[in-house]
């Protein structure tokens, strides 16, 4: 075994691998766990992901521990085989345990289906994607905990190095998704204690190799894209993004917004480094709001700009301007949905009904913060309005720390006269007291024109405060309004 080191650090004290250890000595199988567990181990990070590998059938060697199980617990253990992957899952004492066969793999340059023939371990190891998923502890009685690690992947993890166990180059054409995986890794992993970084050659590969993402599903671009927007800190793997030329594949809408132009001296902000960091910020806002990551909300916020390339203008007088950039960026969103296959349902609806808005809360800043302003707020947002106040303080960001005061000082004036107008007046999810078929009723109408007329003026009158949120005084709104049209009462 290359560089063999025997651990004893509780990291195998799950009753599992020691059933396996027993299976595999009573099948004369060599068998392994393999890939995240052992990485996550040496990190301290919690994690139930364990996969073991075998030098023979993974779906047999699963058959073999499900017997050890029923004979252990007296219940069956049901094995979920696939068998064109070779590998087989089963839960053990609410852990989920995936066997797959020891393999060596190739590639046909147009697909990244891979052509697998059984092999051993080290054929295994060399086809893992990074040196630090690479790492194996062995099963086996004689050696139980050892660590199998022929890349270095020990030393890389400690450098806080994502490398290929092999040329890269060949490891990113014969599967480009892995390029995502760095980056993601990247960003996963990374502590405020140790950051973790690819490797210049591998930054390099992925340069090259970058035109194999076209052979990629948008699925799984998609998937992977969805990963590092979850990370701890997602501007990592969102800048990695940038420099290794992948944005212009996954995100072209994204990758427009850097760079800054300049006429007259005066410049505008780069608004790709605004966007990761709004993206931070909302991640930040989340953990010390206790809540768990909103996938939904973080696309909001990489989103929520990208209508300002169509909007850019230059005034002389005002300077750099992105009027209606909100709007062009909420017609955008089902587009870049669409282009990466992702829902097309309520998930993007809410992602588009952010973009659209987030600008309104820090109008209100700048403006004198009427009643009526902020029950249209209300309305508008409805349910959503405070995932809306959360994206649009992430929003704030300036190099200026007295302006960032100012503004975040201004910001929550707006937070607090959100609380008193809906307490007052209830126009959060509002609903018009008028109805349709009420108007049908009154004054003896088909379905027509004037019934949209009478209920949006209603609606109105209350969202100016002409009237209150109530039956009674919106009816006698609308019955003087009728009056006005010429309606009579039937």
């Amino acid at each position: 075994m290359s560089n063999s080191v025997q651990i004893d650090n509780g990291f195998l004290s799950h009753p599992v691998f020691q059933l396996v250890s027993w299976v595999a000595e009573n099948t004369g199988v060599r068998a392994f766990v393999i890939g995240g567990f052992v990485r996550d181990c040496f990190l301290g990070r919690p994690t139930d992901d364990i996969d073991i590998v075998v030098e023979g059938s993974g779906i047999d060697f699963a058959m073999h521990v499900a017997d050890a199980i029923k004979e252990e617990t007296g219940h069956p253990c049901t094995v979920a085989s696939y068998r064109n992957f070779g590998t087989a899952m089963l839960h053990y004492r609410g852990t989920e345990i995936e066997f797959v066969g020891a393999r060596r793999e190739s590639y046909n340059r147009n697909s990244r289906k891979p052509i697998v023939e059984d092999g051993s371990l080290e054929d295994d190891q060399k086809r893992r994607d990074f040196t630090i998923n690479a790492m194996a502890f062995s099963l086996q009685k004689e050696d139980f905990g050892a660590l199998v690690d022929p890349f270095g992947g020990i030393a890389d993890l400690a450098a806080g190095i994502i490398r290929t166990p092999l040329d890269p180059d060949v490891t990113f054409s014969d599967d480009p998704l892995r390029m995502l995986r760095a980056v993601r890794f990247a960003s996963k992993l990374s502590t405020p204690h140790l950051a973790f970084h690819i490797s210049q050659e591998c930054l390099e590969s992925i340069s090259r190799m970058k035109d194999r993402m076209k052979i990629l599903s948008a699925e799984r671009i998609a998937e992977e894209l969805n990963k590092i927007l979850l990370t701890p800190k997602p501007s990592i793997g969102l800048k990695l993004l940038d420099t290794t030329g992948l944005l212009e594949y996954i995100l072209p809408a994204l990758a427009r917004l850097k760079g800054v132009e300049t006429v007259d001296g005066r410049g505008h902000k780069d608004n790709f480094s605004h966007t990761v960091q709004v993206v931070d910020h909302i991640a930040e806002a989340e953990r010390e709001a206790g809540k768990e990551p909103n996938l939904w909300l973080r696309w909001a916020a990489l989103l929520h700009d990208v209508g300002k390339p169509t909007s850019k203008r230059w005034d002389a007088s005002a300077g750099w301007t992105f009027h209606g950039h909100e709007v062009v960026g909420g017609r955008l969103v089902p587009k870049i949905f669409q282009d990466l296959k992702m829902p097309l349902n309520e998930k993007m609806k809410y992602v588009q009904k952010l973009v659209s808005l987030h600008h309104r809360p820090v109008a209100l800043v700048d403006e004198e913060v009427t009643d009526s302003a902020v029950r249209r707020l209300l309305f508008d947002a409805g349910d959503d309005i405070d995932d809306l106040m959360m994206l649009c303080g992430a929003d704030i960001t300036s190099k200026n720390p007295v302006k960032v005061a100012g503004i975040k000082r201004n910001f929550e004036l707006v937070k607090r006269k959100l609380v008193e107008v809906e307490e007052k007046d209830a126009i959060r999810n509002w609903k018009n007291p008028i109805t349709g078929e009420y108007i049908m009723q009154l004054y003896g109408l088909k379905p027509c024109n004037t019934i949209g007329q009478l209920k949006d003026a209603v609606k109105e009158a209350v969202l100016d405060g002409v009237i209150g949120n109530n039956f009674e005084e919106a009816d006698a709104f609308m019955r003087a309004k009728a009056k006005d049209m010429g309606l009579k009462e039937v």
